[in-house]
This record gives structure tokens, sequence and C-alpha cells, in this order.
């Protein structure tokens, strides 16, 4: 087992964006020196941050930057809902220890938002509008800061909040996660015996069970819409839930829930890099470290297979590597982006407030102090000690990690976020790509353009790119997984091997003979300097400063092909400039076997891999440290709503 790699600073306690956090606790905290101190001093930090975009009343907090679709009205509510969320862990998990105004402002709030005759009025809860994600925010919140705040607000505006939330009654809700945002919704009402309807909470548990796919995994609504909403929300609101409705809930239902949670986070744990960063791929990225909230929410539920130390290591690092590249800025706020603020993660439901979901991640606070996951010295990530290759076969997926680097790659060949057919397929860089990374983010050129990364295209007369679009898995196992696609009507079908840093795809094209086609490694990003471009024959790389590399190698069907590494600027989330290494026939091929790497280890970066063909159309893969796999031709093609079998090899 080697050490655990660590490229964290040493000091968490300078940051300018977050003045005055504690000294970091080597002890307890060996590998990210963040404690439950930490936690707390940017929760405060995040709250009082937003004090200067109050309105009067405290019931919306209207944060600078470009509205959602739904308006400022709107998004001055998601404001006071999702930072009351925040509030809400903090009040309850100090015992109600914080400063006053806290617990008042946000009463002020509540009476002056659920006012129907108010300045300061919500916005109403009616059929599939935003105000009922920001329902269940408060729902939660009430519910959880209960002892605090409800329990101590007059008669009045508590029927004012309930006939709020009580739009939720009878209305018609979107067919994806927010079926759980009526489910809490209408149990807080239940709770506080206001009207609601015990038929809608159950008829949306049972949609929850019409998505599960196996494994801990949920498509978000029908269709293959794998991504980080499994983290952030169809896992966790059971567990919210189940909090809220104590006796009233059924033990077989939350027993249910509590296992494919247990199978999800022993799982999820293999999504965060060494230096704390999530796999960036999927939307609500700007959501950022909201994807520790499971991790939280396991130990809550006492359905985590997960040691208590490797709990708080994971959703510390997560927390911290965020808060050392300016998130939250230096005005206190989280912005949207990832790290700096940038546009092209976000979506048209996106409002300036919309990065606060984040405050999903601090559901630790309700843990006691005492509690072991507070208490408990830091254990290792998994991706510190030991290179992981996991398949992944509902969402279709593979994750192969690597200690010396401290990188995580997800292969994609089952999750592109489309309804199912005939809907039209579309290509959205966060689910068509092959590959996402916690060290890298897919290039977001201005739509309708494709971006080259990880990308295989038939390229038109005028060089655009054919894109991906809709994805039919054909199966995960092992370290391999495979699935085809339509390019401009042809198919194309990919199996990915992976082993240690490497991917191996090997590509079979049905396409006319002649066709141009371009394949890309990862796109590298950083905001001080533009990575440097290294070509040579089947071949080209794109070296980050600090050594983090992306090349890719042609190994069969490349011959006479031009090498070359495109170069971008403010079109990636990881950096100002950003480089993808890509490989160009001209001539066109039926198969073509391809080698790409993401690395900061050199030894990863050695020559020596190579691919042969047999007669039978067998592919015998040889990776760079001699490691050698086979990939044989599929006998039939399955009917494309099956998954089918991935092409078996052998090391």
């Amino acid at each position: 087992m080697t050490a655990p790699h660590v490229s964290l600073p040493d000091d968490p306690t300078h940051l300018p964006n977050l003045p005055g956090l504690p000294p970091a606790d080597p002890v307890l905290s060996p590998v990210t020196g963040w404690t439950r101190a930490h936690w707390e001093a940017m929760a405060d930090q995040l709250l009082d941050g937003l004090l200067p975009y109050a309105s009067p009343g405290f019931a919306q907090y209207r944060l600078p930057g470009p509205p959602s679709h739904s308006g400022p009205w709107s998004d001055g509510l998601e404001g006071f809902a999702r930072s009351f969320l925040l509030a809400a862990f903090r009040i309850a998990g100090s015992d109600g220890r914080v400063a006053p105004a806290l617990v008042e402002r946000y009463a002020a709030g509540l009476a002056a938002g659920t006012d129907p005759y108010g300045t300061e009025r919500w916005p109403p809860v009616t059929d599939r509008s935003q105000p009922m994600v920001e329902a269940a925010s408060i729902a939660i919140a009430l519910h959880e800061s209960r002892r605090w705040l409800w329990d101590h607000l007059d008669d009045g505006v508590r029927q004012q909040v309930a006939d709020w939330l009580g739009g939720f009654v009878g209305a018609d809700v979107n067919d994806s996660n927010w079926r759980l945002f009526q489910v809490i919704t209408e149990e807080f009402l239940a709770s506080v015996g206001a009207p609601h309807s015990r038929a809608e909470i159950d008829a949306g548990l049972a949609r929850l069970d019409d998505w599960y796919r196996g494994d801990g995994w949920y498509t978000d609504g029908d269709g293959r819409k794998f991504d980080y909403y499994n983290a952030w929300a169809l896992h966790l609101y059971p567990v919210l839930w189940a909090r809220i409705a104590g006796p009233r809930a059924n033990p077989r239902t939350v027993s249910r829930h509590r296992a494919r949670l247990r199978e999800f986070l022993a799982v999820h744990q293999h999504f965060f890099g060494s230096d704390g960063a999530p796999v960036h791929q999927g939307r609500s990225l700007t959501y950022r470290f909201a994807t520790a909230a499971p991790l939280w929410a396991g130990v809550l539920a006492d359905a985590t297979p997960l040691p208590p130390g490797r709990t708080r290591r994971l959703a510390s690092g997560a927390l911290r590597h965020f808060a050392e590249r300016g998130a939250p800025d230096e005005r206190g706020l989280l912005t949207l982006g990832w790290y700096r603020p940038f546009l092209p993660v976000t979506q048209r439901y996106s409002g300036p407030a919309s990065p606060y979901w984040a405050s999903k991640a601090f559901l630790g606070l309700l843990l006691p102090e005492s509690h072991p996951v507070w208490t408990a010295p830091e254990e290792p990530a998994p991706v510190d000690t030991a290179d992981v290759r996991l398949a992944l076969p509902a969402p279709g997926w593979l994750l192969h990690t690597t200690a010396a680097d401290g990188i995580v790659r997800l292969v994609n060949h089952g999750s592109d976020r489309l309804p199912p057919a005939p809907a039209t397929a579309e290509d959205n860089p966060h689910y068509a790509r092959f590959a996402y990374s916690s060290a890298t983010a897919p290039e977001t050129p201005t739509a309708p353009a494709t971006g080259p990364d990880n990308h295989i295209a038939l390229l038109a007369p005028d060089g655009t790119p054919s894109a991906r679009g809709r994805i039919h898995p054909l199966g995960a196992a092992g370290g391999r997984a495979a699935s085809w696609h339509l390019a401009r009507g042809h198919r194309i079908e990919t199996v990915s091997v992976v082993h240690g840093p490497w991917e191996v795809r090997v590509h079979h094209l049905d396409v006319p003979p002649g066709t141009p086609v371009r394949e890309g490694g990862w796109a590298v990003a950083d905001d001080t300097a533009p990575p440097v471009a290294r070509t040579g024959p089947g071949r080209a790389s794109a070296r980050r400063a600090d050594g983090l590399t992306s090349a890719i190698t042609g190994l069969y069907g490349w011959d006479g092909t031009e090498s070359t590494v495109a170069t971008a600027i403010d079109t990636n989330a990881v950096g100002h400039h950003s480089a993808t290494p890509l490989l160009e026939l001209s001539g066109g091929a039926r198969l073509l076997v391809t080698l790409v790497v993401l690395s900061a280890d050199p030894d990863a970066l050695r020559t020596g891999a190579g691919a042969s063909v047999a007669e039978d159309g067998t592919v015998e893969i040889r990776f760079p440290d001699g490691t050698r796999e086979r990939v044989v031709p599929r006998i039939s093609d399955p009917p494309a709503s099956s998954p089918g079998p991935v092409p078996e090899g052998t090391s």
C-alpha cells in the first residue's frame, strides 16, 4: 500500500476568500487538516456573505448575476430557501447556540415571504414551477430547525407558511426528482397537521422505485439520466423524508432506501480525486460540494459502508478543494461556475442563488460533535492508497483511478440524459463524452458546436464534426464497457478497455470509404498559461505546467493520420486556457484503435503500447506496461433496448 497521495496545501488558514479559518489539525485530520470547526466557520461566512443582498424583510436574497428563466422574483426566493437550508443545519447542529440574529432573520423572512399581501411575498407554488424546488428546501429547514424556529412562530405566520407550502397539494409535478420535492413538502405539512395528500406522498415514493436500476443507481426520470442527482437528490431526499415522517414512514420503504444508499456509497466514494475534486460530469455542477451530501446522509441513516474517518476525509476534501479555488469568492458568494464564474456549466433554470444547493453538503453538522464522524482520525480515500478499476453496469460506466497522481477517470458508455426515443437526440458536453475526470472538464464551445475532447467524430466537408447524441449501451463488466451511437446516420461501435491510467478505445465504424474521422483525447486547462503542445507521427499531447498531461496515440488504423493539438480560450470550466490532443484521418477507416491517457505521473506516459488484428477480427491490445487484453468481434447485435454483452477479453 502506498502512502496517501495528497495535493492539498499544508495550511488552509490563509485563504483570502475565507479569512479567519481555524488552524489545520494534522492529528485529527492528517489528510485535509479540516475539522468540524472549519465547516462551521465556512457555513457562517457563507451566510454572512448573503446579508448585503437581503431584502428589507429578509424574505429574498437578490444576488448579482444573470437571472434564471424563472426570473428575479423566483430567484430571490431561491436565495432565501437554499440559504435557509444551510442556516437550519447550522442552528440545529449547534443545538441553537448561534447568534440570535441568524434565527431572527429567517423567522422574519418566513413571515414576509408567505404574507400573500406583502411587498416581499414569494411567488406561489404552482404546477411545474421553480418554487416547488424551493418549497422542499424550506420544508427540510423548518423540520430540522423546528425547536428554534417553527415552534416559536406566531400561529398566523405558521398558517401562512402552511398555506404557501400547501400549493403542492394536487399540483402537477415534473416527473423526475421533483416528485421527491412533493413528498418532502407534503410530509412536513402532515407533521404539523396541515392539509396534505398521503396518496401523493406514496405515489412519489413509488415512482422512485420505478427509476431504480440496481446496484444503488437511479435514473432521474425515464431514460438514461445518470449523474450527481443520484447523490444530492434521489438518495438524499428519502433520508430526509424519513426524518420528517418519523413513525408515519413505512419501515419496509425506509429499509429499502437505506440498503440502496449503502450500495451507492460503496461506489460514490470513488468519485473524488485525492485533491478532493469530484468527477466533473453531468448537469448542475455549480452545486459543487453538494456531491458530499450523501456521505453525511449515509451516516445519519445508519446506511453507510464507510468508516467515519473516511466519510469526513471525502467530504472535507471536497469542501476544501473548492474553497482553495475561489468558491466562495472574495465577497463570500458562491457564483455560477465550477471554480471561477463559468456559465457553460449552468442550465436555463440556474439563477444567481442556485449554487446554494451546495448547502446540502453541510448536512453533517446535524451529527453531534461527539459523533465518530467528527472525532475519529481521518482515513485515506480509496484513490489515496491504491489503483481501482470498477465497472458500473447500471449507468454503463467504468471508473479507473490511480494513486500515483490521485486522478479519478469515468468512462461513459451509458448516460446521455435523453428521454426515451423517439425524442430528439442532442449533444450535451457533460453527458456525450467518452470520459470525464476529477482533474479535467469537457470543452464547452458555443452551441451547437461540438467540442473535440474525448469524442470520435465524422467530419463534414466544411470540417463540422458529428455529435455523439444518444448512447446505446452494450454493457460494462470487468475492465471494459461498450456502446454504439449514430453519427450522421452511420453506426460507430466503441469498446473501451481500461488498465491503470490508460484507456484503449476500439472503434468499429460503419462509414463509407474516404469519410474523414477525428478523435480527441482529454482537454487539459489552466488559468496561468496555455498547456504545452507536442505532436509526432500518430500521437499528440498537451501538458499543463504542473505536469498534468493528456496524450493520444493511434494504435491501429491511423496510418497517415495528422496529429494536432486544438487550443481554446474560455471554453473550459477548469481554466482559461485549454488544449486537446487530436488525431485526424482523411481517408476514413472501418476499424480504429486508440490509446488515450490523462495523468500527472511521468511513468504513465511511457511508450510501448500497440494493437494488432487477427484474421477473425480479434483485436489484441498491448498496454505500455506490457499487459495484454483481447477484444473479440461481436457475433450479433442485440436489440437497441437491450444492454447486451460486453465483448469478452483475456488478460
